[in-house]
């Protein structure tokens, strides 16, 4: 069993990270989708599938990370998290960035651990809503 704050510190690192990656995105979205459309341009994906992610995914991790910071509908904002992660580990084998990998396998392991623990979840604003 782990401690409360220590998984206080686990979450917030990966909330964090998805925070600031749809954080830094956002701003620069159309620059993102160009990119992104380079990038899978090889794979069978069609464009429209591609622009929409595209679109989608910086407002997706922003979400999920403000809502694992504040500790809110945590269980649901992990779950996400790990179809988002999912995803992108599909998009990354897709294009053969096999060096993206790892990272993507950390993130998802500590999304996995996270769900596994969360009755440990102290600090988070899920518990003042159970009151």
């Amino acid at each position: 069993m782990i401690k409360p704050l220590p998984l206080l510190f686990i979450r917030l690192t990966i909330a964090l990270s998805f925070f600031v990656h749809g954080l830094v995105r956002i701003p620069k979205i159309a620059t993102f989708t160009q990119y992104m459309l380079a990038r899978f341009e090889p794979t069978f994906l069609p464009k429209g599938i591609i622009i929409l992610f595209s679109y989608a995914l910086p407002f997706a991790e922003f979400t999920i990370g403000l809502l694992l910071l504040l500790g809110l509908f945590t269980r649901q904002a992990l779950a996400l998290g790990c179809v988002l992660m999912l995803c992108l580990v599909w998009g990354t084998a897709l294009i053969e960035d096999w060096a993206s990998l790892p990272t993507q396998f950390i993130h998802i392991a500590f999304m996995a651990f996270l769900l596994n623990a969360l009755p440990q979840n102290s600090y988070a604003m899920d518990n003042l809503i159970k009151k």
